[in-house]
């Protein structure tokens, strides 16, 4: 509990801290020779300008910094007993580091003088890249791992734990989120394993399997006939954390075919967004339209049964795939001053298309999410047997 409410993160091996104290514990000599402990664009950062700093955004998923201090925590290094000399200073991600070198020009064929911008974590970059700079802005990025991000003013300490916080671009803002394992990983994993057929026959019309995936799953109406199907292919993060969590349909019958399975695959990834959506409401989050950007925001359908099934607008943005890239390149151009601030993104980022809600589908979704949560509950010891089994 208190390294979450220190960090907004829960404590994990998956985080820089524990892995720092792995190479300290079983490769002393590498430890004790290691000057920096930075992120890869930090080290690129470094080779082009000779400056070794870390951003805010790449410091908070460390399970080392303060997020409410914004700096290195000393009651973590203390306890975990990582050197503080061995951390780079943190700055904002929108901050000039340096110039390019004459060194590192020769080198990249960049021009000498070149400022340099440190830039932000992936994550950060996505969410800026959304549009998301205000408070109570909202995206969700549908890729082979999903997730529902905020912007906040403050980190969003969640009495259960269920969503994490990260330092967004500047200090004092933050984007608190909730990740799921398999999203579109999920659907990546149906047309892989069971589409063979969808997927030759889009391949001799000359179109997209997953358009073909969609107009199948169309004929089914919302709630899949009575079939859900849990998202668990790779256990599962927010809001469960449960690495034995597995994946399943529940409720198929001689009437369902392909197509039911297909739209439940839907369906569950939106059912288990909705579960981290109600851990922001819990905290007070104030959620209107749901932006919506990766690959998986390309389907109409699936943006329409995320819109039903949260029950809120759901906006696809005119940068789907290149969010990232965007926000990298809005960091840069407030960096050196092209853009005024952050605020500026609103000029680059568009709501192209907001669906709204079909209120006649909310009866069945609300009947079947609950189920949804039921199954979960009810097969939660069923998957710990089976990952003792497998053990």
């Amino acid at each position: 509990d208190r390294i979450y409410n220190l960090t907004g993160h829960r404590l994990s091996a998956s985080y820089s801290a524990a892995k720092i104290m792995w190479l300290r514990d079983n490769e002393p000599d590498t430890y004790k020779n290691t000057f920096k402990f930075i992120h890869a664009k930090d080290y690129l950062a470094a080779q082009l300008t000779g400056r070794l700093v870390t951003d805010y955004s790449d410091a908070s998923g460390m399970n080392l910094l303060d997020i409410n201090k914004l700096e290195w925590s000393e009651e973590i290094l203390s306890a975990a007993a990582i050197d503080r000399d061995k951390l780079p200073d943190i700055v904002e991600s929108i901050e000039v580091i340096g110039k390019v070198s004459a060194g590192a020009a020769r080198q990249s064929g960049l021009l000498e003088g070149t400022p340099v911008v440190i830039g932000g974590g992936d994550g950060a970059c996505a969410t800026c890249g959304s549009g998301v700079v205000h408070e109570g802005e909202t995206y969700i990025y549908l890729g082979t791992s999903t997730w529902m991000a905020t912007a906040s003013t403050r980190p969003l300490i969640d009495p259960q734990q269920r969503t994490f916080t990260f330092c967004h671009f500047t200090r004092g803002l933050y984007f608190p989120t909730g990740t799921m394992q398999s999203g579109g990983g999920s659907f990546q994993w149906l047309k892989n394993t069971l589409c063979n057929s969808e997927r030759a026959a889009a391949e001799q019309a000359g179109i997209d399997v997953y358009d073909l995936l969609n107009l199948k799953a169309e004929e089914v109406p919302c709630g899949s006939e009575g079939v859900i199907f849990l998202p668990y292919l790779m256990g599962e993060r927010s809001p469960l954390w449960n690495p034995d969590a597995r994946a399943c349909f529940v409720g198929l019958s001689m009437v369902h075919d392909k197509r039911h399975m297909i739209r439940a695959v839907l369906e569950g990834v939106a059912y288990n967004m909705k579960l981290i959506e109600e851990a922001f409401l819990e905290q007070g989050v104030n959620i209107s339209t749901i932006r919506m950007i990766g690959g998986g925001a390309k389907s109409r359908l699936w943006r329409s049964i995320f819109s039903d099934i949260t029950e809120r607008k759901v906006a696809r943005l005119n940068f789907i795939e290149e969010a990232t890239s965007i926000g990298a390149a809005i960091a840069g151009g407030v960096g050196v001053g092209i853009f005024s601030s952050l605020k500026e993104t609103d000029k680059l980022v568009k709501l192209e298309e907001e669906i709204h809600p079909n209120e006649d589908n909310f009866p069945t979704y609300r009947k079947y999410y609950n189920i949804f949560k039921t199954t979960y509950e009810k097969l939660f010891d069923v998957f710990s047997m089976m990952a003792e089994t497998r053990s």
